[in-house]
This record gives structure tokens, sequence and C-alpha cells, in this order.
């Protein structure tokens, strides 16, 4: 099965998710709303707030390189099936991950 996710506000964080499926999706919108640098004990986790100077297709490329890595590494459990950007007349991206997770139908 697969599912959309987005970056959303870290208050809405579930100390006790009801099943692995909404563990792993809020690890992902976790990961996803990290900027680099900001854990302390971990400064690769997160995605890199370079990117927001550079231009959309560029942001975007680099972006899309980021989630896939930051996955990969953070939450081994998903796989990255389709990553789409939707974006504002100000150039503000926001990521649209879709994922399947490893071992679920």
């Amino acid at each position: 099965m697969r599912y959309e996710v987005t970056a959303k506000d870290p208050d809405t964080i579930d100390f006790a998710p009801k099943n692995e499926v909404e563990e792993v999706l809020q690890n992902v919108r976790t990961i996803l709303s990290t900027a680099k640098g900001t854990v302390p004990l971990d400064r690769q986790f997160g995605l890199d707030g370079a990117i927001i100077d550079l231009p959309v297709t560029l942001a975007k490329a680099k972006l899309t390189n980021e989630i896939f890595q930051a996955l990969k590494r953070y939450e081994p459990r998903v796989k990255v099936e389709k990553i789409s950007f939707s974006g504002d007349i100000s150039g503000q991206l926001t990521p649209k991950v879709e994922v399947s997770i490893n071992g679920s139908e």
C-alpha cells in the first residue's frame, strides 16, 4: 500500500502510535520537517536548509536527493515511490512524498 506524506508541524507528534504504519509515517514526517544541523546529537538528521535560496528547478533536484538519502538512512522501512512538489508564487516548495512500507501489504 502507498501512503502520501508531507511535512507537518512538530506539535502533531504521537508518542504511542497505534501501529507500525503510523509510526513509520510519523518518522517520515519528522525527517521532512527537520532542518539538518538542528538535532544536537545527530547534526546530519533532516534536510539541508541551504536549498532555500536556490532557483526552483535546482532546489527540486537537490531536495529530491536529500529526501531519498535521509529516508534511506533514517527510515529504511520505507521505499520512496514518488516525490512531487507543490509551490506558490513566492517560490515556497512543499515536497509530497509517496512511500510504501517494506513488509506491509
